[in-house]
């Protein structure tokens, strides 16, 4: 069985390696990225300083139990020198459970809940499992997950006049975690300047991949079931169990 497995796995690699880079560092990056991704309502009508614009951010996510969002991420891997751009909608929730559901170009789930990590691509009848505690080996993305991250604790924030705001008025922030436990060397945010809304997410690893990661239809607070983060494999799928 695991032979049938192995073979399986390899001819995986080798027909979509994209794949196997999506699965490793961009989706437990984009665990953390969305984890800070909470729409901030409209309170003042210019600009805010810096500080009061992290604190409202800050004070959103503490406030949001849950969201839905349809997303577009785009990522570019520079050692096959290619971009994927996959779309779907992505759900969260307090503590630690998030479900990625893909929908193009092709179909696949990634679903997390505090024990069990599921990637599942129906295209190659194939699921990985793998412990949830060895997925999310960040500090820091167990503490956002978790709901007890902090903006200011966890990354130097920076903006400057030249680039503070976009030709229509949006924000802009730079994000450099103290921490290079993530994988990530540098964040960039766009911040809506009439809702406060995130608008997507810039960021790069030190091996000079970048993925940007738009969500537009937000939802908040939807009091989602705990059970919609567990994920069954359906008769006949091919299960890898990752170490």
């Amino acid at each position: 069985m695991m032979c049938k497995f192995s073979r399986t796995f390899r001819k995986l690699q080798i027909r979509a390696k994209i794949h196997k880079y999506t699965y490793s560092p961009v989706c437990k990056r984009l665990i953390i990225i969305l984890a800070l991704i909470f729409p901030v309502a409209p309170v003042f009508a210019e600009p805010l300083p810096l500080d009061q614009l992290v604190e409202k951010v800050q004070a959103r996510y503490e406030q949001t139990g849950d969201l839905v969002a349809r997303f577009v991420q785009d990522a570019t891997i520079k050692s096959v020198n290619q971009t994927l751009t996959e779309e779907g909608t992505v759900y969260f929730k307090k503590p630690q459970r998030m479900l990625w559901d893909y929908s193009k170009p092709s179909h696949k789930k990634l679903v997390i809940n505090p024990r069990k990590a599921w990637l599942y691509i129906p295209d190659d009848n194939l699921v990985y499992i793998q412990d949830a505690k060895k997925l999310l080996t960040s500090r820091i993305t167990v503490k956002f997950i978790a709901g007890i991250g902090k903006l200011k604790g966890d990354f130097k924030i920076t903006s400057t006049p030249e680039n503070y705001i976009d030709e229509e008025g949006n924000y802009l922030l730079s994000l450099i975690p103290y921490s290079k436990e993530m994988g990530i060397e540098k964040l960039f945010m766009k911040i809506n300047k009439d809702t406060f809304d995130v608008m997507n997410f810039t960021f790069s690893d030190i091996y000079g991949n970048t993925t940007k990661l738009t969500l537009t239809k937000m939802k908040i607070n939807n009091n989602f079931p705990d059970n919609m983060f567990y994920f069954t494999p359906p008769a006949g799928t091919q299960i890898f169990e990752v170490p």
